[in-house]
């Protein structure tokens, strides 16, 4: 099994939106037994909440389910169980980092790192700007992306 983590700060607005933009498209192309996909928050703010409405309501107009997705905080053991964890920003992938120590066993990375020729690092985070519709679009082309990378990478 191929496991994913999307890590953003507070694990309702970002990570779970790359989280069920990613398991939307794992189910559409039927590797859905082969690839888990989850999301978590650096954070303890939010812990056991829903998505943010914004980001439900971006999703919903998509046909995008968020069925079962409630925030947590990321912990070591995922760094561990995750052989992808993809942060939504600069400042989680150096928590996450930092988190891992000198000798990471997993791929850490930002979700903006799939998308070449992006002149854009961070996915911006929503709960502020309002701008859902704009972060939708980034973490669409990103879990694209990071998608074909996993195929080609796992032979899948």
């Amino acid at each position: 099994m191929i496991r994913v983590l999307f890590v953003c700060l507070g694990n309702i607005c970002r990570s779970p939106m790359a989280e069920a933009v990613l398991r939307s498209k794992v189910e559409k192309a039927g590797l859905a037994n082969q690839i888990e996909i989850d999301s978590a928050g650096t954070g303890d703010w939010h812990i056991g909440e829903p998505p943010h409405e914004g980001t439900a309501d971006i999703l919903l107009k998509q046909n995008i389910s968020t069925d079962g997705i409630k925030a947590r905080q990321v912990k070591e053991a995922d760094l561990l169980h995750f052989q992808y964890v993809v942060a939504m920003d600069a400042g989680n992938l150096g928590e996450l980092h930092e988190m891992a120590g000198i000798n990471p066993t997993t791929s850490i990375s930002r979700l903006m790192d799939y998308v070449s020729g992006s002149e854009i690092e961070d996915v911006p985070d929503p709960y502020f700007e309002g701008n859902f519709k704009e972060v939708y679009e980034m973490v669409d082309a990103g879990c694209e992306k990071l998608l074909e990378h996993i195929r080609k990478e796992e032979g899948i």
